[in-house]
């Protein structure tokens, strides 16, 4: 069973890098494709943190970044941490999946003032005694159809806009089976697969186990 890897690049290649290091084999099918926008950054010496709830946001505005750098930097998950160091922040704190989650540690370390460099698709994050200051950086365009069939494969989904996305284009539900890193992104899914599983931990890695696990069972 072939493994469909269906983040937006460069995400996908390292997932599928990832996932043929434990011998699964894999078919990338971008859901969308990442272009930067253009944007102004405010001054950073009217905030007390930097908060990134995607890679792309780290790599789409890594230029416009570099003034922030100094300050803490709160990231959803390995992934988002691991590329905002790439882009130079040093004080890097990993959050949980949840943007939500995200704020609450944040609330706890006292931080009250965020700049959150986004996309321009974004959940509207609130919380009370932190101010975010939302500048979207980046755009994520949605593909209108799958580049090959997705039946008898199975789909590894990293967020609920994905997950919600590839429902509506994936084909025949009943012949597929898909793989969501968090509860969340197993419920935009929908109903009708022929198989679901949640990833223990909302990492990659943890993503990555549970299909090879998923893939070996089908082998049987």
């Amino acid at each position: 069973m072939k493994v469909l890897v269906l983040r937006p690049q460069p995400g996908g290649d390292e997932t599928a890098a990832r996932a043929r290091a434990l011998g699964l084999e894999t078919l990338v099918a971008p859901l969308f494709s990442v272009r930067p926008l253009a944007w102004t950054p405010p001054d950073p010496g009217g905030f007390d943190a930097v908060m990134l709830t995607s890679a792309s946001a780290a790599r789409q505005a890594a230029d416009g970044l570099a003034a922030f750098k100094t300050l803490p930097c709160y990231a959803v998950g390995e992934a988002t941490a691991a590329a905002a160091k790439e882009t130079g922040f040093a004080d890097v704190h990993i959050g949980p999946d949840d943007g939500s989650g995200l704020l609450l540690m944040m609330a706890e370390d006292g931080v009250h003032k965020v700049f959150h460099p986004c996309g321009q698709d974004h959940l509207a994050l609130a919380l009370p005694d932190i101010a975010i200051t939302r500048i979207p950086v980046y755009a994520a365009e949605a593909v209108d159809r799958l580049p090959v069939p997705a039946e008898n494969m199975l789909a590894l989904l990293h967020s609920p806009r994905a997950a919600a996305l590839f429902a509506g284009i994936a084909g025949d539900r009943s012949r597929i089976r898909i793989a969501a890193i968090s509860a969340r992104t197993a419920r935009a899914a929908g109903e009708g697969w022929q198989e679901v599983a949640i990833a223990p931990r909302p990492r990659d890695e943890a993503l990555l186990e549970l299909a090879a696990e998923l893939c070996q069972n089908a082998a049987r």
